[in-house]
């Protein structure tokens, strides 16, 4: 086919398809970075920073009382709002260290730890509550299950914090 055996009408259309394509495009462009934006702002995290080092008592049981020290340090790039990223280590004298993660949510907290010797098998989740003493400091309670030591086991814990 030639430019002749089109008409003026088929050229129009033509022209406005074309129109139509390129505002398509643009706002297609435009709405994929609406969206980027979108998933990259998130609000700054306004949750409590239980940051810190924590004095603990606890009963386990199948090993009975223990003491140990726990450190709490916050992961400001991955938290946001209330949700707050937190790298944890409690550390038992003749038990060794406890290296784990924690998600919190407000004064909610979700924690993961593994004895640093994979062979005891000596790792858990536990969940912990948080409050303020009169002098400021955090203290938390924690209660764990632990799957696979020594058949399965539990236990809880209370911290505050130095």
């Amino acid at each position: 086919m030639s430019a002749a055996d089109f008409t003026e009408i088929d050229l129009m259309e033509y022209s406005m398809i074309q129109r139509q394509r390129s505002r398509c495009a643009v706002m297609l462009a435009m709405l994929t970075a609406l969206a980027s934006g979108l998933a990259q702002a998130k609000p700054a995290f306004v949750g409590p920073d239980v940051s810190g080092v924590y004095d603990c008592t606890g009963e386990d049981d199948h090993e009975g009382p223990y003491t140990g020290t726990v450190t709490l340090e916050l992961v400001r790039s991955q938290s946001y709002g209330v949700f707050g990223a937190y790298s944890f280590k409690l550390e038992v004298p003749g038990y060794g260290a406890y290296p784990g993660h924690a998600a919190a949510r407000g004064r909610q907290m979700a924690i993961h730890f593994a004895n640093i010797d994979p062979a005891t098998k000596d790792y858990g989740t536990g969940i912990a509550s948080f409050s303020k003493r009169k002098g400021g400091k955090w203290t938390f309670q924690k209660h764990y299950y632990e799957p696979e030591f020594k058949g399965g086991n539990f236990g809880r814990e209370n911290c505050v914090q130095r």
